[in-house]
């Protein structure tokens, strides 16, 4: 961000700024367009660098800040968007969204305003699916304009008429698009399992593991079950999903047999939901989220690129790139 905008930022701490108080929530939302916390920091900072570039009485025309801001971010965010798929396909491994930790939280309101209030209240969201990692996978699926129109609507609340203003399209086609993406996601996750319930099922997979119990292992996951690892070229995973129980089982004990002294197995929340941190060697080496579904443990994403890990390791020194 530039200094002026930082200087800001300093001072909405205290509230002394409304313009940059909406930082958060703009993050926020970058963060569900994008499935990355950088580009959604880096495409925050563009907003505001944007802002300040006007002058004082170009800002002071301006009736809703919150709302120019979420717009021009949004904008930035569809930019990104439509030339990450290019990157995305050089990308080595599996390309999958950053996990958060769990003290991330954000706001679930229409940005510039105090409440969200859907077309339909049929079609929400709730903060906790928003930001859930198989919902972010699902995400990456859809077409640029599809993934924003189902984010604005269904996370934030926008109406469809705004939305239309800020894609360039018009109402009926961001209506359109909302559709084919919700149906999307339905037809791709199955409903979650409640939140005591994965709790139970990552803290049952965690002891499995340390024990590295296969049987166990095996009856925790589902038959189908897919396990997919993001290494991003920099440190050691393998590169394709494995599929089925028995192969998950079996390639994550050999994991744990193959890491002298040991891997340390650690209950967190991420993304608002029940997971995994894994260190080597006091190292965070890994973060583990999890999609469960009748009781048993449906996929697995586990975050290996350190680049992407940065949340979770502050003050750590860089992870090994095996273990």
């Amino acid at each position: 961000m530039t200094d002026h905008a930082t200087t800001h930022h300093d001072e909405s701490d205290g509230g002394l700024d409304p313009v940059i108080g909406e930082r958060r929530q703009l993050v926020g939302l970058a963060y569900r367009l994008l499935g990355s916390l950088t580009e959604a920091e880096d495409a925050v900072q563009e907003t505001y660098t944007r802002w300040y570039a006007m002058s004082r009485r170009q800002q002071d025309t301006i009736a809703s800040p919150g709302a120019w801001l979420a717009t021009v971010a949004t904008r930035v965010c569809l930019d990104i968007l439509r030339s990450a798929r290019v990157r995305r396909e050089r990308y080595v491994g599996a390309w999958l969204p950053e996990p958060l930790p769990e003290q991330t939280t954000w706001g679930n309101r229409h940005p510039g305003t105090t409440t969200t209030n859907p077309t339909d209240p049929a079609d929400h969201v709730t903060l906790d699916e928003s930001v859930s990692m198989a919902f972010l996978v699902v995400l990456e699926s859809m077409t640029p304009a599809q993934r924003v129109a189902l984010v604005l609507h269904d996370v934030f609340g926008y109406p469809f008429a705004d939305i239309a203003r800020i894609t360039g399209r018009t109402p009926a086609a961001c209506r359109e698009l909302a559709s084919t993406a919700r149906r999307r996601v339905r037809g791709s996750l199955p409903p979650q399992a409640p939140a005591a319930h994965q709790a139970r099922a990552v803290r049952d997979f965690k002891q499995a593991w340390d024990a590295q119990d296969i049987n166990a292992l095996v009856g925790l996951l589902a038959p189908g079950a897919t396990f997919t690892v993001d290494g991003g070229g920099v440190v050691a995973a393998v590169p394709y999903p494995i599929q089925g129980s028995e192969g998950i089982a079996r390639y994550l004990t050999d994991l744990a047999r193959r890491a002298p002294g040991g891997l340390t197995l650690a209950e967190r929340a991420v993304n608002h939901q029940a997971g995994l941190l894994i260190e080597y060697a006091g190292v965070t080496v890994a973060v583990y989220a999890f999609n469960i579904a009748d009781r048993r443990i449906t996929h697995i994403w586990a975050m290996r690129n350190p680049d992407k890990l940065r949340p979770w390791t502050t003050g750590s020194s860089a992870a090994p790139h095996a273990f």
